[in-house]
């Protein structure tokens, strides 16, 4: 085992509502720290506020009426993430997470929908070393043909898994896989988190090149992958409206109902925003 893959790590996962990571909810989440002394496990269950599709509960084991009985507010749930996330990043403790970019973007985007200052924000635009095992694996054996999902990989590194799809479960698994990777490939080993941030970089930039053109060879529709990780290195013109959104609502709400029918622009509804076609669903 490499010394820094014994940690200090921050491990990081949710579950979610799906796959998009503008429109879609945390339902569950997860920070791991693994150190020298163990590991210790903060989890929570979050209110969405919106109906829990059964295909997402089937996956996750959380309902909707489940959510809504146990569940925390999530502006308050994800505070409580940010802030043990911007800690551990201040103290230098990598964050790791499998597939880093979906569930960093999709925390982004509860952040604002939420009114909440963003992890860019909050680090002052200096996000820290984020460790992803399903970059890395991409940078040290990119030919192997065949899906690399994180049950793959754990099976590939003989890595014991319990209930994935458990946000807690499926941390502690990604730790588990990181360390063993560590353990096969100097490579990793022999390098420091930070470098190994730099490579991830450079190393899913080349990944989403390869990917975007096979999506155009195949004439598959776009939009494709992006190529910043471990965030969007384009944001969303979602995520620079929604704060908008939330005063608007926050306004609106406290006035009379004909006042606010009067104040809507044409072809606005009552959430404050302007009906338009549902941007296509980002393939993660």
């Amino acid at each position: 085992m490499s010394s820094w893959s014994a940690g200090p790590l921050l491990g990081f996962d949710t579950e979610t509502t799906g796959v998009d990571v503008t429109t879609d909810r945390i339902v569950t989440a997860a920070l791991v720290r693994r150190d020298a002394r163990g590991t210790s496990v903060r989890t929570w269950i979050i209110d969405p506020g919106v109906e829990i599709p059964a295909p997402a509960s089937a996956i996750h084991g959380i309902s909707t009426e489940r959510a809504r009985a146990e569940g925390v507010a999530p502006a308050l749930a994800l505070e409580e993430i940010a802030a043990q996330l911007v800690e551990a990043q201040r103290d230098g403790v990598p964050v790791v997470a499998f597939n880093a970019a979906y569930d960093l973007a999709i925390l982004e985007h509860e952040l604002a929908r939420h009114g909440l200052p963003g992890m860019g924000e909050r680090l002052s635009g200096d996000r820290g070393t984020v460790l992803d095992p399903l970059v890395l694996d991409r940078y040290v054996d990119g030919a192997r043909k065949g899906p690399r999902k994180l049950v793959d990989l754990c099976e590939l590194y003989l890595v014991p898994t319990g209930d994935l799809h458990t946000a807690e479960v499926d941390v502690v698994a990604t730790l588990d896989l990181l360390a063993a990777m560590a353990g096969r490939h100097p490579q990793l080993s022999g390098s420091t988190p930070a470098q190994l941030h730099v490579l991830q970089v450079a190393a899913h930039e080349d990944w989403v090149r390869s990917y975007n053109r096979w999506r155009a060879r195949r004439g598959l529709p776009w939009p494709g992958d992006d190529q910043g990780w471990p965030t969007p290195s384009r944001p969303s013109r979602r995520t620079r409206l929604v704060r908008r959104a939330t005063w608007y609502l926050d306004v609106v709400r406290g006035l009379p109902r004909r006042l606010v029918r009067r104040l809507r622009r044409p072809g606005e509804n009552e959430a404050g925003a302007v009906s338009r076609r549902e941007p296509q669903r980002r393939e993660l």
